[in-house]
């Protein structure tokens, strides 16, 4: 059994992501210890089985391989350096999994500060949402040394099947997520804007989009969201912030490589920015058919 090879895995930070990665590990066994700022979340995670620990050290101290599943670099770096950081506990030769979506620039110093310590980190952001997290369908872009991905292959594949191995290069993750992440940025500002002038023409909403993912308009970003914005759920699965968040790296990543902007890209992060100004960075990004001018057809949820 894997588990006397690779010992205990760690999660810093169990937020959506964390959280159903983390419970998919113990489901099938596997010994975890877990760290977030979030007591609440802690206690959930208790009560699947979970090891809860005081701080990012502790889990260095104990873990063998663990992922940090949180938003941004400032938070990477808090969890790396801060008081009780993971460098302040951590052995040589462990392996640390950097999920959240980052530039490609801060994967790269990350990457230095931790190999210089020994350890291995693997680039490692993901994509699916929790609910297929949880089940081990969510998917792995991934970037490191084939050694050690091979070395942790037992545990990603008690994590998800789907991974795509994109290179040697911490930060070659992260580019290939800014990517689809901006495109998905693109399809979901574009559809929000053509479903809301759809309306506005008169048409019902509902049929339009059904037209539109039968025909040659389909997108599953389009489908997710324009089905929740229309029956008025802006519960929070992900938050507006998170893509006006990871369009706008991807702008930044090509001002850093000198690469030119696509322009698409550039009106969907205006998009997103102006949600987020709007009031709706804390809901569901499927809030961007609001800013497009949408009205949901059903009665609030809330």
């Amino acid at each position: 059994m894997a588990l006397s090879k690779l010992g205990w895995v760690g999660f810093i930070g169990i937020g959506n992501m964390g959280f159903a990665m983390m419970a998919r590990l113990l489901s099938q066994g596997w010994p975890v210890a877990v760290y977030d700022i979030d007591q609440q979340a802690l206690q959930k995670a208790k009560l699947l089985g979970a090891t809860v620990l005081s701080s990012p050290a502790e889990i260095a101290k104990q873990c063998s391989s663990t992922f940090v599943v949180v938003v941004d670099a400032t938070q990477v770096n808090e969890v790396l350096n801060g008081h009780d950081g993971f460098l302040s506990g951590a052995q040589a030769n462990q392996v640390l999994f950097l999920c959240p979506t980052l530039g490609p620039l801060d994967v790269a110093k990350f990457a230095a500060q931790v190999q210089s310590r020994g350890l291995q980190l693997i680039d490692a952001p993901m994509s699916g949402g929790p609910t297929r997290a949880r089940e081990g369908q969510m998917s792995f872009m991934l970037a490191g040394a084939q050694t050690v991905l091979a070395a942790q292959e037992a545990l990603l594949n008690a994590i998800t099947p789907h991974r795509f191995v994109i290179s040697e290069t911490a930060g070659d993750a992260a580019k290939t997520k800014l990517s689809n992440n901006l495109l998905a940025g693109i399809n979901l500002a574009g559809v929000s804007e053509v479903l809301a002038m759809a309306q506005s023409w008169g048409l019902n909403p509902q049929t339009t989009l059904a037209v539109m993912q039968a025909s040659s308009g389909q997108s599953w970003i389009g489908q997710d969201r324009m089905q929740r914005a229309l029956q008025n759920d802006f519960e929070p699965r992900a938050h507006t912030t998170l893509l006006a968040k990871d369009t706008r790296l991807a702008l930044e990543a090509c001002k850093d490589m000198s690469v030119k902007q696509p322009a698409l890209g550039v009106v969907a992060t205006e998009q997103f920015a102006a949600a987020c100004l709007n009031g709706f960075a804390h809901l569901d990004d499927a809030s961007l058919f609001l800013q497009a001018g949408g009205q949901p057809i059903a009665q609030s949820k809330h």
